[in-house]
């Protein structure tokens, strides 16, 4: 089966296949984001539970004289042991900036990147009770979505004095953007997620780019293989007739009619011999081996001598060409012979996609820097997508119902190709029905 034929499913797979990737991609990276939530949740209440510890184990240590004073007051007799030994609050017994301290410090120790959380401790007693909080801890608490909140409670280690004395207390820790927080603990795991994902996709783009490459050049040379039959068939055909009438008894004695044959047979020979150097050109520049035999020359002369080789072509075809040498300055620094050859590609193109009589004009002008040749013409015209693809190697635009036109594609390429040899530009409008403009650019000569 031929690759034509087998585009369409080979496309059809790659793509499923592409969009497997992706999706076993998305989901992994998905996985690997509530992997690291729990294991960064395990280590922010690791690090809660160490805090909350040390503030337990120093709250064993003196009795509150906050209790004391209390006792001062007028309670009941029953009451007083029990609150003078009652152990001092957190809130007594640390600032919120060491509270701070001892936090950032175990979240070091676990390695959290919390730089910024807030806090507090309350009072179970009463829940609303605040005895110590960050400043931020009102405005964090709130958004429960996008933050999320701890709260664990502070208890005496077992078998201590305090235990069954100290107040209920809890700790409250908000780390705002949880979810951000866990994404940037990620962040090299998926950034290798992405570049391997971006890898499969460039690797999926170069062999499906590579296919289509492979379908157009095939197309191109069943084109070109085909113009090229086409091409030398014809002139062998008619050199092989006029051999044959030249082995003609009555041709032999007439010298009219002999002459008449030779002169097929070497306007033939010459019709190969000029496809034959159009394609050694071809590869000649495909190889980047085209070497220039630069000198001073006239424009004018070279265009004035294109056209006077045209006479008799438009004159066949009932056409003219107008011609408006308005350039000032017409010394260009080319190669002559290629020059000559981009000229007569752009008028050979300029006949052969005219509809009825040729109508071309040929207009000079020079700037500062640039001779500039424009040729226009009535013809056919060209769709937005060949003016695109004019300079391509061996495209030739769809003729509509002109189907005399013959060649291999090539002219344009090799006009492309002698503009920028010489540092100079090529410009082409066309409208579909109207006809085409080239605008050509050459460096005038230094003077």
């Amino acid at each position: 089966m031929s690759l034509k034929k087998l585009l369409p499913v080979i496309i059809l797979l790659i793509t499923v296949s592409l969009i497997g990737i992706i999706y076993m991609q998305y989901n992994r990276i998905q996985n690997l984001l509530l992997v690291k939530q729990e294991q960064l949740y395990e280590k922010v209440v690791k690090s809660i539970v160490t805090v909350g510890k040390d503030l337990s184990e120093t709250n064993t240590r003196t009795p509150s004289l906050r209790q004391r004073r209390k006792s001062s007051l007028n309670l009941s007799n029953e009451l007083v042991p029990v609150e003078l030994m009652q152990p001092a609050l957190i809130s007594e017994r640390f600032t919120q900036f060491e509270v701070r301290e001892k936090l950032e410090a175990a979240f070091k120790a676990n390695q959290i990147p919390a730089n910024h959380f807030e806090f507090a401790i309350i009072n179970n007693i009463n829940l609303m009770n605040y005895e110590m909080k960050s400043p931020g801890f009102n405005h964090v608490v709130e958004d429960t979505i996008n933050n999320y909140i701890w709260n664990l409670p502070i208890e005496p280690p077992v078998g201590t004095w305090a235990e069954g004395l100290a107040p209920y207390e809890n700790i409250v820790v908000v780390i705002p953007d949880y979810k951000k927080l866990a994404v940037k603990e990620s962040y090299f795991d998926f950034i290798g997620a992405i570049i391997f994902t971006l890898f499969i996709m460039f690797a999926f783009y170069l062999t499906l780019s590579t296919m289509l490459n492979q379908k157009k050049l095939s197309e191109i040379k069943s084109d070109f293989i085909n113009n090229m039959t086409h091409e030398f068939k014809t002139p062998l055909a008619t050199i092989s007739l006029a051999v044959d009438a030249l082995s003609n008894e009555k041709v032999l004695k007439d010298e009219s009619k002999l002459q008449y044959f030779r002169g097929i047979i070497k306007d033939e020979n010459k019709r190969m011999n000029k496809h034959v150097e159009t394609i050694l050109q071809a590869a000649t520049l495909e190889r980047q081996e085209l070497t220039l035999n630069k000198q001073k020359c006239s424009g004018h002369q070279i265009i004035q001598h294109v056209l006077d080789n045209y006479t008799l072509v438009l004159a066949e075809k009932q056409g003219k060409a107008s011609l408006l040498l308005n350039a000032r300055n017409d010394e260009i620094f080319v190669d002559e012979q290629h020059f000559t050859n981009l000229v007569n590609n752009l008028m050979d193109n300029s006949i052969k996609y005219s509809k009825d009589a040729p109508e071309i004009t040929i207009t000079t002008h020079s700037t500062g820097k640039y001779f500039c040749l424009k040729i226009d013409d009535k013809g056919i015209g060209m769709s937005k997508e060949s003016v695109k693809r004019i300079f391509e190697k061996f495209y030739r635009a769809h003729t509509g119902n002109i189907h005399n036109v013959k060649g291999f594609g090539l002219g344009m390429s090799y006009v492309k190709s002698i503009v920028d040899a010489h540092k100079g530009r090529i410009k082409v409008e066309s409208t579909l029905g109207k006809g085409s403009s080239f605008l050509v650019e050459i460096p005038l000569a230094k003077a």
